[in-house]
Formats: structure tokens, sequence, C-alpha cells
């Protein structure tokens, strides 16, 4: 068997495998052999049918199986030694007039071959790393809402300050019909807020959307409409109150801090308030990486630039999958799949770059901390090492579970790679601040 490339361009060449006689006919002769055994014709005893009627009946169907193993075998140890760096899968050319009636073979394939590129983390950027605080307004909004929750709920008749309602957000041309409960001082126009003073259970109150909250996104979640559609939306809404509740805050005492964190971890607001912002702060951080590891994803993509063999990728999106797609449907595929692929290129590079490989210490000592973090969550504070291992050599033992953690392990370290080598401006904000900047809408 002779295997030789052609390379075609940087990003494409042609392999051409030459398949002779003497390759195959020694174990297409075995097949059939076997076949002769164990065959079942009428008119002849088993396994003394005629070899020449075997190989009538047999002999193509075995030669072409026999010539295919040989060339994904061959095909494969060739480009393993070659260390060829390919996209997708070889394709073979097609041939219309191709003679199996011949001894010799001669087969070409098509190979897509990955550009050569390099990643400069330390490139010149825009990029921001957000540092999200939780200032003096939200510590106080959380404590009035803790009081809010563990307080005592009093159904009444008219609405007062400082109560909440529940009720139907409805707007028949733009499809919106929302049950929500929100306290009337989330209304960011006072006048509106006065507008649900005295107003009883059945009584409709219609507003206007446009600075309706002090935040338009809040439009969401209180009128299920999507994001798109929150920015400047202003039509007027129906708000029918199907319930009036007032809150009788809770105390802030030791009973309470108590049943939030435990005995005496608490023992004071201010503990209370710096035990918020700790917590408060270790979500935001994750919050604020998670940002930051898709805005250097992004800004990779836009600005390390290779060229690929994207009509190779075109013809091979055409045929990968179970039913064949037209040209226009492997082109449409390609562009939703392209910026994908790009990254995957991307993020290739830089683990081989920087060394960063999952072994399997990084993976169980990932998996420990999660366990001991989830066992937490649901008041086991000190669990036995036996107990721990226990669960991590369970899930380590389910394959899905090791690739998802897996996964999650080489984004942190791409995460800590990113924040050592890409030079972004860092920024404090406050929560409010940060979703404004996830959207798009505040200045760097």
């Amino acid at each position: 068997m002779n295997i030789t490339r052609n390379n075609v361009d940087a990003l494409n060449a042609v392999v051409t495998v030459e398949v002779s006689k003497s390759d195959y006919a020694e174990k297409v002769e075995k097949v059939l052999a076997d076949y002769r055994k164990n065959a079942s014709i009428p008119g002849f005893r088993k396994g003394a049918v005629p070899m020449s009627l075997i190989q009538k009946q047999y002999g193509k169907a075995v030669l072409l199986d026999e010539v295919n193993k040989l060339l994904q075998e061959n095909l494969n140890n060739y480009l393993v030694e070659e260390k060829l760096d390919i996209l997708g899968n070889p394709l073979p050319k097609v041939t219309e007039d191709f003679n199996w009636d011949v001894e010799d073979y001669k087969f070409e394939f098509e190979l897509g071959l990955a550009p050569e590129f390099n990643v400069d983390l330390a490139a010149k950027n825009s990029l921001v790393q957000y540092k999200i605080v939780a200032d003096d307004k939200m510590l106080n909004d959380q404590v009035a809402r803790i009081q809010k929750q563990y307080g005592k709920l009093i159904a009444k008749d008219v609405v007062e300050a400082g109560d909440d309602v529940s009720g139907v957000f409805a707007n028949e041309e733009k499809g919106i019909n929302n049950r929500t409960t929100l306290a009337i001082d989330a209304f960011a126009d006072k006048k509106t807020q006065k507008a649900f003073i005295g107003k009883k259970v059945g009584d409709v109150v219609t507003l206007k959307t446009k600075g309706l909250f002090d935040d338009d996104h809040k439009l969401m979640d209180y009128l299920a409409v999507g994001h798109d559609d929150v920015h400047g939306l202003d039509i007027e809404v129906t708000f029918t109150i199907d319930e009036v509740i007032a809150h009788e805050p809770a105390t802030l005492d030791q009973e309470l801090f108590d049943k939030l964190f435990g005995p005496k971890v608490v023992t004071s607001v201010d503990e209370l308030k710096a035990k918020i912002k700790e917590d408060a702060e270790k979500q935001f951080a994750q919050q604020a990486d998670q940002k930051f590891l898709n805005d250097v994803t992004e800004f990779l993509i836009a600005n390390t630039k290779f060229d690929l063999p994207a009509e190779f990728l075109k013809k091979w999106i055409q045929t990968t999958g179970e039913n064949p797609l037209t040209a226009e449907e492997a082109e449409a595929e390609y562009a939703k799949s392209e910026n994908g692929l790009r990254y995957q290129l991307i993020e290739g590079k830089i683990i081989t770059d920087n060394g960063l490989q999952i072994t399997f210490d990084d993976l169980k000592a990932y998996t420990t901390e999660l366990i001991k973090k989830q066992m937490a969550q649901f008041g086991q504070m000190n669990p036995t090492d036996e107990d721990v291992q226990g669960i991590v050599a369970r899930v380590m033992s389910n394959q899905d579970e090791v690739r998802r953690l897996s996964e999650q392990v080489m984004n942190e370290k791409m995460l800590n790679l990113f924040k050592d080598k890409v030079k972004a401006k860092t920024k404090e904000v406050n929560y409010d601040e940060f979703i404004k900047a996830m959207y798009g809408e505040l200045k760097h």
C-alpha cells in the first residue's frame, strides 16, 4: 500500500491511497473460506459449496468491505504518523466510473488542515474586569427584605403605603397577561405609588410602562416581556388587584440571626450586614468572572486572525449528519458554527502553549471542593473525609459527570490564565451598574 499527499495550499490537501491486490487478497480469501464452511445452499453439503459459487455470490461485497477496512485503518495511521492536524474528517473524492473489476485501486481523500496562528493574550484591548461591591444601599435593602421575609403577613382590603399587591398586568394588544406580586414602592414614580393608595381588591389601575421602574429590565419580570422589547417600551397596561398584603417586619434579634446563620455566628446588625456583604460579593465575583471569561473569548475570536478551509468544511458539513444537507443548508450551518470552531482552535492553541492540561489530581480536588460546598448547603458543615471521598468516587465513576467537571476545571484554568495575562482595566461597580454593563448600557 502506498500513501502520498499533495498539499493544494496551506489549508487543503489531497491524500492518495494506492491499494494493490497483495494488500487485500489474503484477507478476502480467508473471509470467503469462512463463508464456504458455513454456507447452506440447496444441493450442496454444508462446507462443500464450490468456491466459485461463494465467490460469485459474496466476492464483491467482501472485497468492498475488506478494502474499506484497509483504507480506514491505514489512512488513520497515516494521519497520526504524519502528525496532521485536520478539521472534520477526510472526504473521499467521488469517482462516478470507479472500476472494482481491476485488481489494484487508487483512492483520493480531501483534507481540511488546521491553520497555523499565534494567540496574543497581552494584546491591547478595551476589556474591563469588574469588581462588584455590595454597597450600603444594597445591604440596607437586603436587611429590609430579610425582615419582610421573616415577618408576619397580614391580608388587607385597602392598599396603604408600604404594602405589597398581587395581581395581573395586562395589555391585550401586546399579549401581556402576567400575574405577579410587587411592593408599591417598587414603582419609580411617587405619583404612581400614590395611585395605588386607597385602592381595594378588585380595583383596576392603569399605568404607563415608560419610567414605571427605576430599571427597564424589571419589566421583563413583572410584565413577562423579552429583553429586546423593554427598552423604550411606552404602552398602557392595567393592573387588576387580587390581594393586598401588609408586612409586620421581623425584629433584628438573636433569634432571627440564629435562624439565618446558625447559633451565635452573627450577634449584631453590623455583623449581619458584614455577613450579607461577604456572601453577596462571593456570588458577585462568580458573575463578574463569567462576564470576563465571555468578554475575553469574544475579544480573541474577533482579534485572532486566521483563515479556515471554508469550502472543505461546508462540503464536510453537507455529508456528516444522518441526513445530507443541501449546499445552501450547509452554508447556513457553517455560518452559525464558524465562531465556535474558531474558538475551539484558539482554546486548543492556548491550552497547548500554556500547558493547561487537566490531571486526575486537578479533577479530584475540584470535585472534592464542589461536594463539600454542596454538603454545606444542606447543613453538613463538617463531613468526614471518608464520606466526601465516597461521594467523589461515585461522581467520578460517571463519564458524563467527569466530562462536565473537566469542562469546569478547564474554564477555571482559562479564567486564571486570562486574569494573569490579559491586560484589562479593573472597574469597581455596584450590582446595578454591573447589570447595566452586562447589557452594554454602562460606559467604561
